[in-house]
C-alpha cells in the first residue's frame, strides 16, 4: 500500500515538474570552434579502436591539423561577422562567453597548437628503431620502462598515437577555459585540459623514468591546485547564491536586486569572498607558473617529451592568463583595491625570481621553464594595469610568446647525441659553427625572450609596460626593466656559447628534421620578425578584441 503511495507521489510530482524544466538553448554555430576540436577527439578515440596500427599515425595527424584549422576558420568566422565586437554575447545559456578577448585567445590557442601538432608528429630526428621511424612518444605507454613488453613494442614498430587525441581534448579544455562565464564551466574546462597533460608529460620515449616523475608531480600539484580552485568556488557561492560571472559581480559591487532565500544569512560576507576569490586566484596563478605557484614548473618542463614542453609553455600559459583576465575584469573588478597590492607583489617575486634562478640554470629546458616563469610575471605587469590597453597588451603579448617558445621548443629537438636529445647546456658550445641556421633560428627566439628590437618580444614587453606606466604601476614597471636586464645576461651567455665557443669532438650532433618541425621553426621565426618589425595591425586586432561581454 505504502509502495503505491509513494509512487503515485512520484508520478505526481514528475508530472507537475515537465513543463518548469526549460529546454537547453545552446548556440551551436558560436561554439563551433570548440566543437570541430572536441568531435575530431573523439574521432581520433575511434580511430585508435578500428583503424588498424599501421594507418593510424597518418590518419591521426591528418584529423589533428585539419581540425585545429578548421576551428581557426570558425574562429575567424565567427570574428568577422561581429561577434568579438558588436554581437559579443554570453552563450550557452549563461556558460561561455563569446566576445573579443575570448575569440582571440582561442584563435592563438588553435594556431599555437597546430605548430605543437607538427612538432609531435615528427618522425625523422630518432634513428630507426628495428627499420621503423619512431618519435618523441613511447612505443607502449602501459609498459614498464625497461621491461620486456616494452622491448616487444619496440621491436614490433608500436607508436602512442593516443597522443593526437589527447593533445585534442586537452585543447579543447583550453578553448572553454578562455572563454568560461560561470565558475562551474571554468572548473569542468580546467580538469578536461588538465587531465590530457598529465598523461602527455609521462609518454616520453627517451629518459621513461624522468618523465613518468615529471608527470606525477605535475599531478599532484596540479590535484592541489585544482582542490583550492574548487574549494574557492564553493566560497564564492555561498558568498552570491550563484557560481555566474555577472551574478557574482553584481553582488560585489551591491546592485543585486534578488537574494536567494536559502543563502541570505551568508550572501554579502565579506570573508566569503575574500577567501574564496584568493582561493581562485591561487588555481589560476598555479597554471600561469607564477611564484610562489611555479614550482611544478622546471620539474615539467625538462622531464615531458619536449614537443609537449612546448605545447604546454604555449598554449597552457594562452588559456591560463585568459581566464585570469575573466576573473579579473570581469568577475572581481569591484574588488581591485583588494587584489591589486597582492598581484603587485606576486608580479615582483615572479619577474625577479624566474630571472635569477635562470641564471644559476644547466639544462636548457630549465633554463626555457625559468625564462617561462619571468614572463608570467612581465604579463601580470599588463594584467594589473585594469585598463582596456591592458588586456590588449596582454593579448597581444601571448600571441608573440606562444610562437617563440614553440619555436624555441622545436629547436632544441633537434640537438642530439647518443642518448637522444642534448639538453645540458656544454653540448651546446660551439652549435653555430656545426649548424649556423639552427643555431640562428634558436638565437632569434633568445633575443625575443630577451626583450631585444626588432623581434616579438620587445614589442610585447613595451606594450604591457606601457599600459602598467599608464595604469599607475610605474614602480612595476622599474622592476620589469631590471628583471629583463638580468634575464638578457643569461640568454645572451647561450648565443656566446653557441657561436663563439669551440665545438667539442664528441659534441652533439643537429638531427636533419622532415618538413614538419622545419615549418613550425620557420613560422615561428617569421612570426617573431613580423611582430618585432611591423606590430601595429596585431596591436589594433588586440585592441579591438580587448572589451569583455558582461
Amino acid at each position: 500500500m505504502s509502495a503505491t503511495v509513494v509512487h503515485s507521489l512520484w508520478t505526481t510530482s514528475a508530472a507537475g515538474g515537465i513543463d518548469k524544466i526549460p529546454a537547453p538553448h545552446i548556440e551551436y554555430a558560436q561554439l563551433s570552434p570548440t566543437l570541430i576540436v572536441l568531435g575530431a577527439a573523439i574521432l581520433g578515440i575511434l580511430v585508435e579502436a578500428f583503424v588498424p596500427r599501421g594507418k593510424r599515425y597518418h590518419t591521426q595527424v591528418w584529423l589533428s591539423v585539419v581540425a585545429l584549422a578548421a576551428g581557426f576558420a570558425a574562429v575567424i568566422a565567427l570574428a568577422n561577422t561581429g561577434y568579438g565586437t558588436t554581437k559579443a554575447h554570453i552563450a550557452a545559456m549563461g556558460a561561455i562567453a563569446v566576445d573579443g578577448p575570448a575569440l582571440f585567445l582561442q584563435g592563438t590557442i588553435l594556431l599555437a597548437s597546430i605548430a605543437a601538432v607538427f612538432t609531435f608528429a615528427e618522425r625523422k630526428l630518432d634513428p630507426e628503431a628495428h627499420g621503423k621511424r619512431v618519435d618523441s612518444f613511447a612505443a607502449q605507454g602501459a609498459s614498464v620502462p625497461g621491461s620486456d613488453s616494452e622491448q616487444a613494442a619496440v621491436k614490433a614498430g608500436f607508436t602512442t598515437t593516443e597522443v593526437f587525441p589527447l593533445a585534442l581534448f586537452a585543447i579543447a579544455g583550453m578553448l572553454v577555459f578562455t572563454s568560461a562565464n560561470d565558475l562551474l564551466t571554468l572548473f569542468v574546462a580546467l580538469e578536461v585540459f588538465s587531465l590530457p597533460l598529465y598523461l602527455l608529460c609521462a609518454l616520453a620515449r627517451r629518459k621513461r623514468l624522468l618523465s613518468q616523475e615529471a608527470a606525477v608531480k605535475y599531478f599532484l600539484l596540479g590535484s592541489f591546485s585544482s582542490a583550492f580552485l574548487l574549494f574557492g568556488i564553493a566560497l564564492l557561492y555561498g558568498y552570491a547564491g550563484s557560481v555566474s560571472y555577472a551574478r557574482i559581480a553584481e553582488v560585489v559591487d551591491g546592485t543585486v536586486q534578488t537574494v536567494n532565500p536559502a543563502l541570505a544569512d551568508t550572501m554579502g560576507n565579506d570573508a566569503l569572498l575574500l577567501i574564496g576569490g584568493a582561493m581562485i586566484l591561487m588555481g589560476l596563478l598555479f597554471k600561469v607558473g607564477a611564484v610562489p605557484f611555479h614550482m611544478w614548473t622546471p620539474d615539467v618542463y625538462q622531464g615531458a617529451p619536449t614537443p609537449v614542453t612546448g605545447f604546454m609553455a604555449a598554449a597552457t600559459k594562452v588559456a591560463a592568463f585568459g581566464a585570469l583576465l575573466r576573473l579579473l575584469y570581469v568577475v572581481l573588478p569591484g574588488l581591485r583595491w583588494d587584489w591589486r597590492p597582492v598581484m603587485w607583489a606576486i608580479a615582483i617575486i615572479t619577474m625577479l625570481g624566474g630571472a635569477i634562478v635562470a641564471i644559476t640554470q644547466t639544462d636548457i629546458k630549465r633554463l626555457l621553464a625559468y625564462s617561462s616563469i619571468a614572463h608570467a610575471g612581465f604579463i601580470l605587469a599588463g594584467v594589473i594595469a585594469t585598463t582596456p590597453d591592458g588586456i590588449s597588451s596582454v593579448l597581444f603579448y601571448l600571441l608573440a610568446y606562444s610562437f617563440v617558445t614553440i619555436g624555441a621548443f622545436a629547436v632544441v629537438t633537434l640537438v642530439r647525441d647518443a642518448g637522444g636529445e642534448a639538453t645540458h647546456l656544454s653540448k651546446w658550445a660551439g652549435l653555430g659553427r656545426r649548424s649556423p641556421l639552427v643555431a640562428a633560428f634558436f638565437a632569434l627566439f633568445l633575443l625575443a625572450f630577451a626583450g631585444i628590437p626588432l623581434t616579438s618580444g620587445f614589442s610585447g614587453k613595451f606594450a604591457v609596460f606601457k599600459a602598467a606606466a599608464d595604469g599607475g604601476a610605474g614602480a612595476l614597471v622599474v622592476v620589469g626593466v631590471i628583471s629583463s636586464a638580468i634575464a638578457a645576461f643569461f640568454y645572451i651567455r647561450v648565443i656566446v656559447l653557441m657561436f663563439f665557443s669551440e665545438p667539442k669532438a664528441d659534441g652533439p650532433t643537429v638531427a636533419v628534421p622532415s618538413l614538419l618541425t622545419r615549418t613550425t621553426i620557420g613560422v615561428g621565426g617569421v612570426v617573431t620578425v613580423v611582430l618585432g618589425v611591423a606590430p601595429q595591425y596585431f596591436l589594433d586586432l588586440a585592441n579591438q578584441a580587448g572589451i569583455f561581454v558582461r
